[in-house]
């Protein structure tokens, strides 16, 4: 399954990814550019919050209450974000389009 990540430049990067990987963890190890994930997935920072393309959204399992609270307090707020350690992905995500924000630090 593929995955596009726009990246924080604009550039659009394509990458092969497997059901059950979690987004930010298939970021960090193919050196997508801009998911900081300061706390390592323990969703307490905020750092690899993205924002999922509108026709996408719908498609994932909703944010948990304690994801939405962090992501009150991210620097780049949308209604399509989320925390990238929190997505699982699934072959219904296969294409997924991911936008990165601006560097999160």
């Amino acid at each position: 399954m593929i995955v596009r990540f726009t990246e924080p430049d604009g550039s659009l990067k394509e990458v092969e990814a497997n059901p059950g990987d979690s987004l930010m963890e298939l970021a960090k190890a193919k050196g997508v550019d801009g998911i900081v994930a300061e706390c390592g997935g323990s969703m307490v920072c905020g750092t690899c919050h993205v924002h999922v393309a509108e026709q996408w959204f719908d498609r994932l399992d909703p944010a948990s209450s304690m994801e939405q609270d962090i992501l009150e307090f991210v620097l780049y707020p949308d209604p399509c974000a989320r925390l990238s350690c929190q997505i699982k992905l699934s072959e219904q995500l296969d294409g997924l389009e991911i936008i990165i924000p601006p560097a999160q630090r």
